[in-house]
């Protein structure tokens, strides 16, 4: 255990950000130095706070098994080195889920039934942010090559996670991504206030390093066949992620200026990385409303920010939560609260319980408004409050309502894999789909989920991909079978 009486005289604390208006001028994380650095200060004694409980309930709020009380106690004791090889002993990319995970583990923390619970996330970013400043963090290539080879569609964290698993297990693999650069969302998704690419670039360097072979800007579906890769390689494994937005169609959708949430960050994100696009979509001086209050909503609440909006509002049909844990989501369940992204702190309406009627134009065709009305919900559908309608101004809609699946033509269609009823990839326990050879992790397989998660059901699947080409394996398999899912 770290300190005895941490969790009894030490207060829960976190780094301070940096101050709105500085931060809203520029691109960099909303910590000063990152979060790594910014935590430095407090995050031993953040630490000590840990318990060590006989039955660690965190790691069962952790979809990776991180063994979260060892890395604790090693930081109370100032053992970084050893802290890092226990936290990747589970995580690939500490630095990923400690910036972007909203952090399950710390929600069924066993001091969080009556106190606090303990900084879990803060505790992660610190230990990975330190390790690459003190070169804990090295390439691991295989001692020996096994001959077979294995084609990764996707390179975000799912598709990453496999690949480095599959490499250090002396596979050879290759891993296609249709942009430019390898990271999938991780880098033209991410906004760079919550997670620079020097992060991404520096796991890619790692992996290549490692052996494993990036091909960008290969559109797979297109420039290459599923059928090939199939015929190319012995195992193939779709890491594409659930990229299909869904959609709200109401009167009006066809009118300029109403974009999906996916169309809108990527171009942001380019031109924060020096690129140039042609005929961005920007919020400049507009009225921007963001439909869907979710994480990627408020990743274009701060960007919009930063693109100087005039004004920003964010709709959710929902009700706003409380602030409390509700009793019918007991601990250690994740809880529906209302939570504060450093993007809300920045500015913008949060308007709850309300639901998009149709927009409006102006005489360019471009839209003008959108009239919405305030909702409840009540036997299994969301129902209008009379009288309760209203307009307000817009000249950007972007649609955040979250995605609905893998894009299925192309490369799906190709690889003649069955989908679920929810229009996912079907896979069996070991992940492999109803084509023999054939892999799925991560949202393509799951639907849109936690980055934690993807990362967990790609070293999951890279275990059931290297049990299939060599009989058995000896990588580690965070969700159990009994969590996996069903059979083909």
């Amino acid at each position: 255990m770290a300190d005895p009486k941490g969790f009894l005289t030490t207060p829960r604390e976190v780094a301070d950000r940096r101050p709105v208006e500085e931060r809203k001028q520029d691109w960099k994380e909303v910590y000063p130095g990152g979060p790594g650095k910014a935590l430095l200060p407090i995050i031993t004694k953040q630490a000590g706070r840990c318990m060590d409980c006989g039955i660690p309930f965190c790691h069962n709020g952790c979809p990776l098994g991180n063994l979260i009380p060892e890395w604790n106690d090693l930081v109370w004791r100032d053992d970084w080195s050893s802290a890092i090889e226990r936290l990747h002993a589970t995580n690939n990319f500490p630095e990923f889920t400690g910036r972007l995970c909203p952090a399950p583990c710390e929600t069924s923390c066993v001091l969080g039934i009556n106190q606090d619970p303990v900084t879990i996330k803060n505790v992660e970013v610190a230990i990975i942010d330190k390790a690459w400043e003190t070169g804990d963090v090295r390439p691991q290539p295989p001692e020996w090559l096994t001959g077979k080879t294995i084609a990764v569609v996707g390179s975000g964290p799912s598709g990453l996670a496999a690949a480095q698993q599959l490499t250090r297990a002396g596979h050879t693999v290759a891993v296609y991504e249709r942009a430019d650069t390898p990271g999938g969302l991780l880098r033209y998704g991410i906004p760079e206030f919550k997670m620079e690419k020097l992060q991404v670039d520096r796991r890619i360097q790692q992996m290549k390093e490692e052996g494993t072979v990036f091909r960008s800007g290969v559109n797979v579906g297109v420039d290459v066949t599923g059928t090939q890769l199939k015929q190319r390689y012995d195992a193939v494994v779709i890491a594409t992620g659930a990229t299909a937005g869904r959609d709200l169609p109401v009167p009006g959708r066809e009118y300029g200026g109403i974009h999906q949430a996916m169309e809108y960050l990527p171009q942001a994100n380019r031109v924060a990385l020096g690129q140039t696009v042609d005929d961005q979509i920007v919020a400049t001086g507009k009225d921007v409303v963001i439909i869907g209050g979710g994480d990627t909503g408020a990743d274009c609440l701060g960007t919009a920010h930063r693109q100087g909006a005039r004004t920003v509002t964010q709709l959710e049909i929902m009700p706003r939560p409380g602030d409390d844990r509700p009793g019918h989501q007991p601990w250690p369940t994740y809880p529906m609260i209302y939570r504060v992204a450093s993007a809300h702190e920045e500015g913008g309406d949060r308007v709850y319980a309300v639901s998009t009627v149709n927009f409006e134009a102006d005489a360019d065709g471009n839209v003008s408004g959108l009239n919405l009305v305030e909702v409840k919900f009540a036997d299994g559908k969301f129902n209008p409050v009379e009288g309760s309608e209203r307009t307000i101004p817009a000249q950007l809609v972007l649609l955040a309502m979250g995605f609905v699946g893998p894009e299925r033509e192309g490369f799906l269609e190709q690889l003649g894999v069955e989908l679920d009823e929810r229009g996912n990839v079907k896979r069996d326990k070991d992940y492999q789909t109803s084509v023999e050879g054939v892999f799925a992790c991560g949202d393509a397989g799951r639907g849109q989920s936690l980055i934690v998660w993807a990362i967990a059901e790609g070293r999951s699947c890279a275990n059931g991909v290297d049990t299939h080409l060599t009989g058995s394996s000896t990588l580690p398999t965070p969700i159990p079978p009994t969590a996996r899912p069903l059979a083909v």
